[in-house]
């Protein structure tokens, strides 16, 4: 397929590259970023669009995307593919569903789980949100980009899935780096408490797979003197979509709200740049 790509950061780079590996035909725009190997760089982002099969975007937010969406939809060929994998607010997906669909073209809001680590791998988890027939067109890039794509529903179905997601990794990742805290003043060992919560029922991703503790489980980016993988202010921003959403749904999301509280002093007080676990070095400071 002819595939214009908008949005070649950290997550976009590699998601076009495994696209353009693949033998898809790939274009990609970005206003700061270079395209990577293997795909063509497009001098303006109507040119990253004319003539296209498929539309697939990574931007940082929802007023961007509207206004890419606004700004490419003239220059779009008939019955053109538009997914777009950024994370971004309910509303937004919507209205940029509304806005391509009345054109006749086919829209699926398909936020990511994984991080850079899947990206690069091609191993990202795609909720999705559309019309059925659109999921199907989408299913086989996605099945390149990822490891798994899951159609939850009407548009703006994907990105409420992923907000929901992430308030739960965010309020668990949380929960996990208070009870290493509470544990190292307690004077467990950080091992014995893994060997104990991994197999019991505090058992969480957050523990087994993204442990926040260095040299203790897989390794993870606490290893690696926490640089991110998945970044404090990413997981900060979807805690507020998070909140937003429980806004306007009229939804009681207290520990959800309580973590965007959390991650915003985390952020705000020296956390951005690191990823969202070094919340456990953070909170070992805090006193009661």
């Amino acid at each position: 397929m002819k595939i214009g790509f908008i949005g070649l950061g950290n997550m976009g780079a590699p998601m076009a590259v495994n696209l353009a590996n693949a033998g898809h035909e790939v274009t990609g725009f970005d206003l700061v970023a270079s395209a990577p190997e293997g795909v063509t760089q497009a001098a303006t982002l109507l040119d990253a669009v004319l003539h296209q099969e498929a539309i697939i975007t990574m931007l940082p937010n929802g007023e961007i995307l509207r206004d890419v969406a606004a700004n490419v939809i003239d220059g779009m060929a008939p019955n053109t593919l538009f997914i777009d994998c950024s994370t971004v607010d309910v509303g937004s997906a919507r209205a940029v569903a509304e806005l391509i669909t009345a054109l006749g073209h086919d829209v699926v809001d398909a936020p990511v789980s994984g991080g850079t680590v899947g990206a690069e791998a091609g191993t990202l988890t795609f909720m999705a949100g559309g019309r059925p027939e659109a999921f199907a067109r989408a299913a086989p890039l996605l099945d390149i980009m990822g490891q798994k794509a899951v159609h939850c529903g009407d548009a703006g179905a994907g990105q409420a899935a992923k907000i929901c997601n992430n308030m739960i990794l965010g309020i668990t990742m949380i929960g996990t780096c208070e009870a290493f805290a509470l544990a190292d003043k307690l004077g467990l060992d950080r091992q014995a408490m893994y060997d104990v919560v991994s197999t019991s029922s505090g058992q969480s991703w957050s523990m087994t797979t993204y442990c926040p503790a260095p040299g203790v489980g897989p390794t993870s980016p606490s290893d690696n003197d926490y640089k991110p993988g998945f970044a404090a202010e990413l997981m900060l921003k979807d805690l507020d979509l998070s909140q937003q959403a429980a806004d306007e749904a009229g939804a009681a999301t207290a520990l959800g709200k309580m973590a965007a509280e959390m991650y915003r002093a985390f952020v705000e007080g020296g956390g951005k740049g690191q990823d969202f676990s070094a919340m456990l070095p953070h909170l070992s400071k805090v006193e009661r």
